[in-house]
C-alpha cells in the first residue's frame, strides 16, 4: 500500500475499539493511509497508556478484547486504512496484576515463566520495594496476615512459596520471609535493593528477556496472531534501545512477519544515523527537530539568548549541564544500575586477576557513562568501527576527569574486546544503561533547567543547536531520501515535551523577539516575581505563551509546573516535593495567564498569529519532506499541549469532524492537510522517488519535490509568489510573508 500518512490514536482513557471504530470515517476522510495505535495488550488496571503490559497473550478486555479489535480492523480495511500497532518488547508491569510474575513470586526460578523476566537471581531473592514500613513492624502492628497461599500486607496480596503458609505467626515472620523467593522491603530502599532490570528508573516495569527465542515467541503470541490473520500491517517497536540486542531482535522480528512494515522508536543525536536494520525507519523525532531548526530565525534567537542570560544569569551551554545531570542521576535515580554495573565488571576483573579496586571501577564506569554522547552503542557479538570510535572518544573525554586512566581504558577494552560470559554481560548492561541515563539527564533533568528556548528542549533535539543552515537541512533531506524514505515524520507524539503548534508559538518568538521581550518585561511586574528564580520563571513564561487561550489553560499550566520543577530536581523532587515553592510558581503562571486574558496585549496576539502561520509551514514541511507524515490525534487542527499527561488529553472529536469549516487556524490547518495528503495520494511516485531540495534566499525558503518532470513545492516568500501552478496560498499579516503550495 502507498504510504500517504499515519494517524496516531491513544487508546484507553475513554477511547476503546468501539469508540474508535465510530471515528474511523472522519480519520479516513483526512486522506491518511494508516491508523497508528498505542499498545492494545492487557495492561495494569487503570492504565492510561498501555505500556505497562500485564498479559501479552491477551488483547485487553477493557478496550473490547479480540472481538472488538477484529471489528475495528475490518472497519479500517473497508475504509482503506492499514493498521500500525505499537508493541512493547522491552518490559512488562512489575506488579501483582501480572500473572506470569505472580507465578515467579511463588515458585522462583522453577517457575515456567522465570525465563521471561530479567531478574538477577545471583543477587538473592527478588526485591519487592513496595512496603510503607519494614515487614516486622507491619506484622507487629497487625497489618500482616495469611489468606490461603498469599501474604496480605499493606493492601498487597503476595503469593507465598507452596507449603510455607503454615509457618506463619507474628513471632516468626522473619522465618516465613526467608522461605520466599522474594523480599518485601520499604519503598525507600528501592534504589539500594532492586534485583530486576527496570525501564529507565521506573521500578514498576520489569525487563523482558526477549532475546531468548522461546520468550520472543511467548510474549509476541497475540501480536503474531493478528499479523498472521492480516489484521495489522505494521509494527512500531517501543524503546528498541532497551533490548539486549536491538539489531538481532529486529532481524528476528522481520523474519517472523515478512512483508510487515516495522518502525523503531529510536532517538538519534546530532550526527548519528540509524543503523542498518530491517525496518522502514524511525518514528521521526529527528525530522521534527530539523523542521523546528529550519523555521527559527537566527537573529531573533540571538536576542532571546541575550535576554535569558541577562535575566537568569546563566553562562555556558547545554551539554555541560547534561553531564552534571548525569552525575546526579547516577547517584540517585540510577544508583541501583550503577551498583549492578560495578558488580558485573568486578566479576570480569576477578576472572582476569586484574588489580582493580571497587572505587576505581565505579569511577571508570561513571566517567565513561557521563562522557558517552549517544543513547547507546550496538557492540553485540563484535564491535563495529563506529562503536569503537564512540567508546574510544568517550574514554578520552572520561580520562580528563581522573588522575589515572588505566581503569577507564580497561573497562573500555572489556566492552569492545571482552569475550568471556562475564565481559559480555557487563557490556550488554552498560549499553542498556547509557540510554536510560541520557534520557533521564537530557530530557528529564537538564531539559527543565536550561530554559533559554523551550522549542529546542525536545525529544530528539539539541538545545545547543537550535538552528540549521541550508546545508544542514539539505543533507538531512538527502540522507533520508537515500536511506530511510519510509521513516515517519512526526509533529507531536505522546512523548513530545510540547506539541507542534505550541512549539511554533515559541519559534515565533525568534521572528518577533521584541514582542517576546516586551511581554517578559511586563510579566516581571507581577506580584511575587522577585521571590521566584528568574530561570524557572522564564520556563513558566514560555509555557504560558505555548498554551494561552486554550481551555483550562491556567489549571494545565499550573499542573505542568509541578512536573517541571520536580523533573528539574533543583528545588523540588518527586520523592521530596517542596509544595510551597511549587504553589508559588503555580500562582505566578496563573496570574500571568489571567493578566493576558484581561489585557490581550498586541504583542501576545502577534506571537500567537505568527505561531499559527508557522504551524502551516510546519505542516507543509512535514508532508513534503521524504518520509511518511504522522498526525497525532487532534493534530489535523491546532493542538496546544504540554508534556504528558497533558498531551494525552482526549481530542474534541466532534469539533474535529467539522474541520475545515472556516478561516480559523484549526480549519486552515486541516484544509492544508487535506490538500497535501490529496497530492501525495494523487502522485505517489513523486513523493516516493522524487528528489527533495531546500533553498533559501532573502525572501524566504523553498522545499521542492521533483520527479520525471513533475514538481510540488512549498514556498515561503515576501508578498505573492512569482510562480505558476498555485494550489494553495496563505498570507500572514504579522510577518507579511506568504506560504504557497505550487504544482507543476
Amino acid at each position: 500500500m502507498t504510504r500517504i500518512a499515519s494517524y496516531r490514536v491513544q487508546l484507553r482513557d475513554g477511547m476503546d475499539f468501539g469508540t474508535l471504530e465510530h471515528r474511523l470515517p472522519q480519520i479516513a476522510d483526512l486522506g491518511v493511509s494508516h491508523l497508528y495505535l498505542s499498545p492494545i495488550l492487557t495492561a495494569a488496571p487503570g492504565s492510561t497508556h498501555g505500556y505497562d503490559v500485564t498479559d501479552p497473550t491477551e488483547i485487553d478486555p477493557v478496550l473490547g478484547g479480540v472481538s472488538g479489535f477484529e471489528s475495528l480492523a475490518r472497519a479500517a480495511d473497508e475504509l482503506g486504512l492499514e493498521i500500525i500497532l505499537d508493541i512493547v518488547p522491552n518490559h512488562m508491569a512489575f506488579g501483582l496484576e501480572t500473572p506470569w510474575l505472580r507465578d515467579v513470586l511463588a515458585k522462583g526460578e522453577r517457575s515456567p515463566h522465570a525465563s521471561v523476566f530479567e531478574i538477577d537471581w545471583d543477587a538473592g531473592p527478588l526485591a519487592l520495594p513496595w512496603l510503607t514500613a519494614p515487614l516486622p513492624e507491619m506484622a507487629q502492628a497487625g497489618d500482616v496476615r495469611i489468606d490461603g497461599e498469599t501474604l496480605k500486607v499493606g493492601g498487597l496480596d503476595v503469593p507465598l512459596s507452596p507449603g510455607s503458609s503454615s509457618e506463619f505467626d507474628e513471632d516468626n515472620i522473619d522465618q516465613l520471609h526467608e522461605r520466599q523467593h522474594w523480599r518485601l522491603l520499604p519503598w525507600q530502599m528501592e534504589r539500594d535493593s532492586i534485583t530486576h532490570r527496570r525501564f529507565f528508573s521506573v521500578t514498576g516495569l520489569i525487563g523482558v528477556r526477549v532475546e531468548d527465542p522461546d520468550v520472543f515467541e511467548k510474549v509476541h503470541a497475540a501480536v503474531f496472531d493478528l499479523v498472521d490473520r492480516g489484521l495489522i500491517q505494521g509494527l512500531r517497536v517501543d524503546h528498541v534501545d532497551g533490548l539486549v540486542d536491538p539489531g538481532g531482535y529486529l532481524r528476528r522480528l522481520a523474519d517472523r512477519v515478512p512483508g510487515t512494515d516495522i518502525w523503531v522508536e529510536k532517538i538519534l543525536v546530532s550526527g548519528e544515523t540509524l543503523r542498518d536494520w530491517p525496518v522502514a525507519g524511525t518514528t521521526g523525532y529527528e525530522a521534527a527537530a530539523v523542521i523546528g531548526r529550519a523555521l527559527a530565525s537566527r537573529s531573533g534567537f540571538e536576542r532571546i539568548d541575550t535576554l535569558w542570560r541577562d535575566e537568569a544569569e546563566i553562562e555556558g551551554t547545554f551539554h555541560p549541564m547534561v553531564e552534571e545531570a548525569k552525575r546526579e542521576v547516577l547517584v540517585d535515580e540510577l544508583a541501583a544500575e550503577l551498583r549492578q554495573l560495578r558488580s558485573l565488571v568486578e566479576r570480569v576483573a576477578e576472572e582476569e586477576a586484574r588489580p582493580m579496586g571497587p572505587e576505581t571501577l565505579r569511577e571508570a564506569i561513571t566517567e565513561l557513562l557521563v562522557a558517552f554522547p549517544r543513547y547507546r552503542s550496538y557492540v553485540g557479538a563484535a564491535a563495529s568501527e563506529e562503536d569503537r570510535r564512540i567508546w574510544t572518544d568517550s574514554a578520552d573525554r572520561a580520562a580528563e576527569h581522573v588522575r589515572q586512566r588505566d581503569g577507564i581504558d580497561w573497562v573500555r577494552d572489556t566492552m569492545l574486546d571482552g569475550t568471556s560470559t562475564a565481559a559480555r554481560a557487563f557490556t550488554v548492561r552498560m549499553e542498556q544503561v547509557t540510554g536510560a541515563l541520557l534520557a533521564k539527564a537530557h530530557e528529564d533533568t537538564a531539559g527543565f533547567r536550561f530554559n533559554r528556548y523551550l522549542a529546542a528542549n525536545e525529544v530528539g533535539a539539541d538545545p545547543d543547536h537550535p538552528l540549521a543552515s541550508p546545508d544542514d537541512i539539505q543533507a538531512f533531506l538527502t540522507d533520508r531520501q537515500t536511506h530511510w524514505p519510509g521513516s515517519l515524520t512526526l509533529g507531536s507524539s505522546h512523548d513530545t515535551k510540547r506539541s507542534e503548534d505550541a512549539r511554533m508559538r515559541l519559534i515565533a518568538a525568534t521572528h518577533e523577539p521584541e514582542a517576546f521581550a516586551t511581554l517578559w518585561q511586563d510579566a516581571k511586574a507581577l506580584p511575587g516575581s522577585d521571590g521566584l528564580n528568574a530561570n524557572r520563571r522564564f520556563y513558566a513564561f514560555q509555557i504560558a505563551l505555548a498554551i494561552h487561550g486554550e481551555p483550562e489553560a491556567q489549571d494545565r499550566a499550573a499542573e505542568h509546573m509541578v512536573k517541571a520543577l520536580r523533573e528539574g530536581k533543583e528545588v523540588s523532587y518527586w520523592t521530596a516535593p517542596d509544595e510551597d515553592r511549587e504553589a508559588r510558581m503555580q500562582s505566578w503562571v496563573r496570574s500571568l495567564l489571567d493578566l493576558w486574558d484581561e489585557t490581550r496585549p498586541d504583542t501576545l496576539e502577534r506571537l500567537k498569529s505568527l505561531g499559527a502561520h508557522l504551524s502551516l509551514c510546519e505542516v507543509a514541511l512535514r508532508c513534503l519532506m521524504p518520509g511518511m507524515p504522522d498526525i497525532y490525534q487532534g493534530g489535523e487542527g491546532m493542538i496546544l499541549q504540554l508534556t504528558d499527561p497533558d498531551n494525552r488529553r482526549t481530542p474534541e472529536w466532534d469539533r474535529l469532524a467539522g474541520l475545515p469549516a472556516g478561516r480559523d487556524p484549526s480549519s486552515v490547518k486541516a484544509g492544508l492537510f487535506h490538500l497535501l495528503l490529496g497530492l501525495r495520494r494523487a502522485d505517489p511516485d513523486l513523493f516516493a522517488k522524487g528528489t527533495a531540495s531546500w533553498s533559501v534566499d532573502n525572501a524566504g525558503w523553498r522545499l521542492s519535490r521533483q520527479h520525471d518532470g513533475r514538481e510540488i513545492a512549498a514556498i515561503l516568500t515576501d508578498g505573492d509568489p512569482d510562480a505558476e501552478g498555485l494550489e494553495w496560498l496563505s498570507r500572514d499579516e504579522t510577518s507579511g510573508q506568504t506560504l504557497a503550495i505550487l504544482k507543476s
